[in-house]
């Protein structure tokens, strides 16, 4: 019996660049939630870029691409950057000439923009604010950096660190996360503290960066729009998210 669902946001409950849930999906949230499966967000974005779905209530929300763990009334996750590593990749990046974005709970600012990063933001509907004390802003506790980044750079934009590595669902921007976070090591947290048992977990995801969540779920799932290497990696592949994939695996599933 499923008794907690995982989802990823762009790519998998929405289509990419939209704000808003097929009737389909929305439905299905609902009705797995009247059925008693939790409900679980699972996305790269900060809590400042997440979006707001008229009458769905997530019972968990995962940020930062597992650094913050939320349940409705308490934090049970919670792992900034390394403070070494943070201002080492920040002047990386620097070096090779890059716009940075940074974001915790209550910001979510750049130092400038670039094609590949605007079209990052873009693809969240998020707004891009650039501002002019960024170096002092990086002096708060930081859980994700973003830039525009090919896979060829990833030792470059990493030099110097230890505990701090990439995760990505697109080839020209990347997150910058703690080692020890990740959508796998999240969803690993959140059922250990509702006691769960893996096999009592489904996962929904499209991008690279949804692979360790798909492991991690009893039931991970690849939408039909997934890139070749999470379908590879997932147990089973729905129809895609323009034909509401998450609406018809529940449905011939008989989750709701």
């Amino acid at each position: 019996m499923i008794k907690i669902a995982f989802f990823d946001i762009d790519g998998t409950l929405l289509k990419m660049g939209h704000t808003e849930l097929s009737e389909r999906t929305k439905h299905t949230l609902l009705s797995l939630q009247n059925n008693g499966v939790l409900l679980c967000l699972a996305t790269g974005r900060g809590n400042m870029g997440l979006p707001l779905f008229q009458d769905i209530q997530f019972d968990v929300i995962v940020t930062f691409n597992g650094s913050l763990i939320q349940t409705k009334d308490k934090v049970i996750f919670k792992n900034p950057l390394d403070k070494n590593d943070k201002f080492q990749i920040i002047q990386n990046l620097k070096d090779m000439h890059r716009a940075i974005a940074i974001t915790n709970e209550h910001l979510l600012v750049t130092n400038g923009t670039d094609a590949d990063l605007a079209q990052y933001f873009a693809f969240g509907n998020q707004p891009m604010h650039i501002i002019e004390n960024f170096d002092e802003v990086c002096k708060q506790d930081i859980y994700q950096i973003m830039c525009a980044c090919q896979k060829e750079e990833y030792t470059t934009v990493l030099k110097g660190t230890k505990h701090t590595e990439i995760t990505a669902w697109w080839d020209r921007a990347v997150d910058i996360i703690p080692k020890d976070c990740g959508k796998g090591n999240a969803v690993n947290a959140v059922l250990k503290y509702y006691d769960f048992s893996k096999e009592e977990a489904i996962a929904f995801g499209d991008g690279e960066n949804d692979i360790e969540m798909l492991e991690a779920a009893g039931t991970g799932i690849a939408m039909g729009n997934a890139k070749d290497i999470v379908k590879e990696r997932a147990d089973l592949i729905c129809k895609s998210v323009e034909e509401d994939g998450i609406y018809y695996y529940c449905m011939e599933n008989q989750l709701i």
